[in-house]
């Protein structure tokens, strides 16, 4: 039996991440409409009101019978106003879920951001169990990480069934945050500056890939866990710990035990040779099963292979023992599943920070060659002197009551290793990053206006 295709509503949806949503949902055949403040397009229905106005949302829905919400609507960080912040991504995120209640909505997808979980300490290959931070670091991840937990609290309430994305460091075409301000450094002949050592690793995700992670959400929510939930078990005893649950089922151990190939979109493709899989070299004489041999080696999929076994400790968020505390910690909703989870989204090829901007000027040299000189040296400014420098420039705008760019937060954020393991999204959502790093910022040059004088 078919499934009844969906009907979405993109709130937020002329927006950057937004549009991309709502372009690979057109492309696809779907039924799409738009809510937000401004209309900038005219290839679907378009809905103007405050997100933070239950009855305007829910008066939305209802004319544009709305089955599936994707809310992607939030205001810049950078724009520094933790009213505004509180409005929309709290008041407003909190006025979508009762106008979904109050249509009779099923879905509903919340683009939150891998920021709510930084503290301004190391963030390396961390999962979802990450709690937040216990001092928020900033309004805006404050107000989203509120947000968010609105969204997964409204889960199984009413019939509504809701999901959390975690994108990181989003980028592409129609960017205007990330592209502006290096745009700026370049204008400004100042790409040669570098603060820190550049050793911290740092989470890039191309655009189109975290639109396409929130169809898969979408899609998915619906979809049964591959086991009972805790709580709908008829259990004789009460489980006070992990020990005490019975073990996984069949489908649970099939999601966690399938081998999951490494992300090599930029970095390319790279293999161990071995007795089964190698490149051959000169022979007198050829083993005789040379062609196998080498055929196996040239699948990028290595599905000529013996795969390897996946490895898994207790510390690993899907391991058993892990999955089982899981359930034990949240007994309505099952560890596997979409429907009242939250998911890291990232490219899967974290690198190192100031490598992305390089990456961008490098490829702006190609629109306008002779402007600099990619060979000059580097001038490297410790942290240290960073932050203290950093201080100086809030201090005068303080003041003077100027906005300054320059800030200590800014220092962090260049400075700090921040990214993310990915391993529940490509098992759970199926999603997998499409578009490399280096491809990506080929097309979001390409296409910026900021490119041009």
């Amino acid at each position: 039996m078919s499934q009844t295709k969906d009907v979405y509503m993109v709130i937020g949806g002329n927006g950057f991440l937004g549009r991309h949503i709502v372009q690979q949902l057109l492309a696809r055949g779907d039924i799409v409409s738009v809510f937000d403040i401004v209309a900038r397009y005219d290839d679907v229905t378009f809905h103007s009101g405050d997100i933070s106005d239950q009855d305007s949302v829910a008066s939305a829905l209802r004319k544009s019978g709305t089955t599936c919400i994707i809310h992607t609507a939030s205001p810049h960080a950078t724009l520094n106003d933790p009213a505004v912040f509180h409005k929309v991504n709290v008041l407003g995120t909190k006025a979508i879920i009762a106008a979904a209640v109050e249509t009779g909505v099923r879905k509903l997808v919340f683009t939150s951001s891998a920021g709510v979980v930084f503290n301004g300490g190391e963030i390396k290959d961390v999962d979802e169990r990450i709690s937040f931070p216990e001092v928020p670091m900033d309004a805006y991840n404050d107000s989203k990480s509120k947000a968010e937990t609105a969204v997964l609290e409204a889960n199984g309430k009413d019939g509504l069934l809701t999901v959390a994305l975690r994108p990181a460091g989003i980028f592409g075409p129609g960017d205007r945050q990330v592209m502006a301000g290096l745009h700026q450094v370049y204008e400004r002949g100042q790409t040669h500056f570098q603060i820190g050592d550049n050793t911290n690793l740092f989470d890039w995700t191309y655009v189109g890939n975290v639109a396409r992670a929130h169809l898969l959400a979408a899609d998915r929510l619906i979809d049964p866990p591959p086991a009972p939930p805790l709580a709908s078990l008829d259990l004789e005893k009460q489980p006070a710990t992990a020990d005490d649950l019975p073990p996984l089922s069949a489908a649970e151990l099939a999601l966690i035990s399938y081998p999951t190939l490494p992300v090599d979109l930029t970095t390319g493709h790279h293999r161990i040779p071995t007795c089964e899989a190698r490149p051959l070299g000169p022979y007198i004489t050829p083993p005789p099963n040379a062609e196998k041999i080498a055929a196996a080696f040239a699948d990028p999929t290595g599905a000529g292979m013996v795969p390897r076994p996946v490895m898994r400790t207790r510390f690993d968020q899907l391991s058993e023992y892990s999955l089982q505390r899981a359930k034990l910690a949240r007994p309505d909703v099952n560890p596997l599943q979409v429907a009242g989870q939250v998911f890291f989204i990232t490219n899967g090829e974290p690198c190192y920070f100031w490598d992305f901007p390089r990456m961008v000027w490098n490829e702006m040299d190609k629109y306008f060659p002779g402007k600099r000189n990619p060979a000059r040296g580097i001038f490297q400014l410790p942290r240290g002197v960073g932050m203290a420098a950093a201080a100086g420039s809030e201090w005068y705008g303080y003041l003077t009551g100027k906005d300054v760019t320059f800030t200590r937060f800014k220092v962090t954020f260049s400075c700090t290793p921040r990214f993310h393991n990915i391993e529940k999204a490509r098992r759970i959502l199926g999603y997998e990053p499409e578009v490399g790093v280096e491809e990506g910022v080929k097309r979001m040059v390409e296409v910026s206006p900021l490119r041009f004088p």
